[in-house]
């Protein structure tokens, strides 16, 4: 027997794992210790599953959790940022439309600081030649029984500094439309005898930007309405000339505007001043005029015109209007009319020799007019202008009565006659010019109230211009 044969019978030899200590265990119990092992397993593979699923529903919840509070903030943060885009949406458009507001204050005071500007223009007529030059809103005319076969157009009071001019074409009978000329050039044929049936005109550069120019022309005994801006002026193809021409340069405004700024919904009336120019009393009315906003025409005495350039030349930069009253105060009913053309011619070269524009309007010494003598005034395309408020101021002498007679009779249309050689006019016209501006008249030259009032044609009388409607 081997020597160790005793110990694998002895007290410390290992047990069978399903034995008990001391004796085998049996079948049944070897059974149901594996069954609670089978159920602590399965316990333990329960408890393992519950804390997965615990664990896998803790990670979807606090995804979910993440998504919501990564939505809420994403949606603080797009609202945040959608206010801050309306705001500086509403801030860029508040700056956009303070800029433009801003922009157009700036524009507006820009139009208001520049100066007012005016066309100078003459006619060619058939027959006759090449007129002196007009001023701005002067009626141009050929005399009665001719017609206008060229014309020509400049400008005075450009802004320094600003570009652009005054350009004009012609549409000539049996040719059609001539090429544009400009500042100065002729447009049409004068050494012709073909009528002009229609003009347009425009102004260039920053000139057309700030400025327009309106145009007017005298077609079968009518004047047309004012157009603008290349438009063409008269009917052409039918057999009708053009026998007058008005232009007047205005600022741009945005609006509407009118042949010398001249509103023709407002009432208006043209003083007149007979027998000057005076040194000492025209030169006041003229101040009152410039303070007043206001306009005149001066019916002068050519022999008094040689000897005060200098105050024709003040009507003309304030917008009056010259005119002639005869060389030497001469009665239409006194001279023959030869005598009276020559009359009428000298004071137009003197008053054109003094200030550079031509008299358009005559006026009868005393109102006395022949038939022979209108057919003188027609024949050297001028209108004559008698009055409808007789202030008899050179009878007075008193600066009272004459301003009682003006603001107890005024009217809208009316022509007033005073004359600028007495102290007492010009003490009266100190009085009168603002009282009628107050009282909302547009004081305007004779052409221009004529230009809203149905026009004027040469070798006619006038003596007010009422309302259209009212006639």
């Amino acid at each position: 027997m081997n020597r160790n044969s005793g110990r694998n019978t002895g007290g410390n030899a290992p047990q069978h794992p399903g034995q008990r200590a001391g004796r085998p265990l049996s079948e049944r119990e070897i059974r149901e210790m594996r069954a609670r092992k089978a159920r602590k397993m399965k316990l333990m593979r329960r408890r393992r599953r519950i804390l997965l699923l615990g664990l896998l529903a803790i990670c979807i919840l606090t995804g979910v959790l993440v998504a919501a509070v990564s939505g809420a903030v994403r949606k603080r943060k797009a609202e945040k940022a959608a206010v801050e885009a309306a705001a500086l949406q509403e801030s860029m458009s508040a700056s956009a439309a303070e800029e433009e507001s801003r922009a157009a204050e700036e524009k507006q005071a820009y139009l208001a600081s520049l100066p007012d500007m005016g066309a100078i223009y003459g006619i060619a007529a058939n027959g006759v030649g090449w007129s002196h030059f007009f001023a701005d809103n002067s009626y141009s005319m050929a005399p009665a029984n001719s017609y206008i076969t060229a014309i020509r157009a400049t400008l005075s009071g450009q802004p320094e500094g600003m570009s652009g001019t005054i350009r004009y074409r012609v549409n000539l009978s049996g040719t059609g439309w001539l090429d544009w000329q400009e500042d100065g050039n002729e447009a049409g044929d004068s050494a012709g005898s073909a009528p002009l049936e229609g003009i347009a005109m425009e102004l260039t550069g920053d000139l057309g930007t700030y400025y327009e120019v309106l145009y007017s022309v005298l077609q079968d005994s009518q004047w047309t309405d004012w157009v603008s801006d290349g438009t063409e002026a008269g009917a052409v193809g039918v057999g009708l000339h053009v026998d007058g021409v008005r232009i007047s340069v205005v600022k741009r405004t945005g609006s509407e505007v009118y042949a010398g700024n001249i509103d023709p919904n407002r009432p208006m009336v043209a003083l007149t001043y007979d027998d000057g120019p005076s040194p000492t009393v025209t030169p006041r009315i003229l101040k009152c005029l410039q303070d007043n906003g206001g306009r005149a025409t001066f019916f002068m005495v050519g022999q008094k015109v040689i000897k005060s350039p200098d105050v024709l030349k003040q009507m003309v930069s304030q917008g009056c209007e010259v005119a002639n009253h005869t060389f030497d105060h001469t009665l239409m009913t006194k001279v023959s009319p030869t005598d009276l053309a020559n009359q009428l011619v000298a004071t137009n070269q003197a008053v054109s020799d003094a200030c550079g524009i031509s008299p358009v309007l005559m006026r009868p010494c005393g109102g006395a007019k022949t038939v022979e003598g209108m057919n003188i005034a027609g024949a050297i395309s001028m209108p004559a202008i008698l009055w409808s408020v007789d202030t008899l101021d050179w009878k007075t002498r008193d600066a009272s009565q004459t301003i009682q007679t003006v603001l107890e009779n005024v009217k809208d249309g009316d022509i007033i006659l005073m004359h600028d050689l007495y102290d007492a006019t010009g003490d009266a016209s100190e009085t009168i010019i603002p009282e009628l501006v107050s009282r909302g008249f547009q004081l305007v030259t004779v052409s221009e109230l004529a230009s809203y009032r149905g026009g004027m044609i040469p070798g006619k009388s006038y003596s007010q211009f009422r309302p259209l409607s009212a006639n």
